[in-house]
């Protein structure tokens, strides 16, 4: 059923460097905190930082049936919240995915990866090859994985499929300030949609965060905005905001 609002929580996190299971309990303690939202998006590999030298180790790797996760599960399920994990996700046909990990409150555990690694990444994932649009009481929420979000043509294809919001789970880093005010200001005003970024948080080889998660109006607008650390920034998205845009949109003539 199409619910009026979607309450959505965005957790700029800063992982403990390779340890799933930790992250793990901590994401399921942000989920509880969270309360009241029904939809909380994590970073890129918040489920162990971003340093992929330490994913030479096979313990930073998830599974499918992986039982750290259970964690995660139980607290989606108690507190009505679909979570999205960030992940070194090792599938069961062999396929190595740097992804994101929507966790529902039924139990259910959707994947995907993302579609534009740069070189580093590419030495130890393939690129994501689908997309994914969840529904989240009524909404549909699409997944993207960081510089998913740079490639006009992935909102493009997701907004095709319907998509009333852009989940993008990212590291933005100190002097990508513009970029990370851009790419999600422009995803969702070129297609009518909410979007959504949570960055990482703190610093790793090489990077340090640029903080500034946050959440942005179809017409562009940031509503709310995280500052530097970790924080949970929340946000009500409207439905009748999105019909709004969208019908002007439509009497306008303009086909976006």
């Amino acid at each position: 059923m199409e619910s009026d609002e979607l309450v959505v929580a965005v957790a700029q996190h800063a992982p403990v460097p390779g340890d799933v299971a930790e992250n793990a309990r901590r994401a399921a303690a942000t989920v509880a905190d969270a309360a009241g939202a029904r939809l909380l998006l994590f970073p890129l590999l918040s489920l162990t930082g971003y340093d992929l030298d330490r994913l030479a180790e096979p313990t930073c790797w998830v599974t499918p049936d992986d039982p750290r996760l259970d964690v995660v599960r139980e607290a989606c399920r108690a507190h009505g919240v679909t979570a999205v994990v960030g992940a070194a996700w090792l599938g069961a046909d062999g396929r190595r995915l740097l992804a994101s990990v929507a966790l529902s409150p039924d139990g259910g555990v959707e994947v995907v990866g993302k579609q534009y690694p740069s070189r580093a990444e590419r030495e130890l994932f393939e690129p994501g090859g689908s997309f994914l649009v969840l529904d989240v009481d009524g909404w549909r929420v699409a997944l993207a994985v960081c510089f998913d979000a740079a490639a006009p043509e992935h909102a493009l294809e997701v907004a095709r499929r319907g998509a009333d919001v852009y989940a993008v789970s990212a590291l933005y880093t100190e002097g990508q300030e513009r970029r990370l005010d851009v790419h999600p200001a422009a995803r969702a005003m070129d297609h009518r949609l909410y979007a959504l970024v949570a960055n990482l948080a703190g610093a790793g080889p090489g990077w340090r965060s640029c903080g500034g998660s946050g959440v942005w109006h179809p017409d562009g607008r940031r509503l709310v905005e995280a500052g530097g650390g970790q924080q949970v920034v929340t946000a009500r998205l409207e439905r009748a905001e999105l019909d709004r845009v969208r019908a002007d949109d439509a009497k306008a003539g303009y086909r976006g």
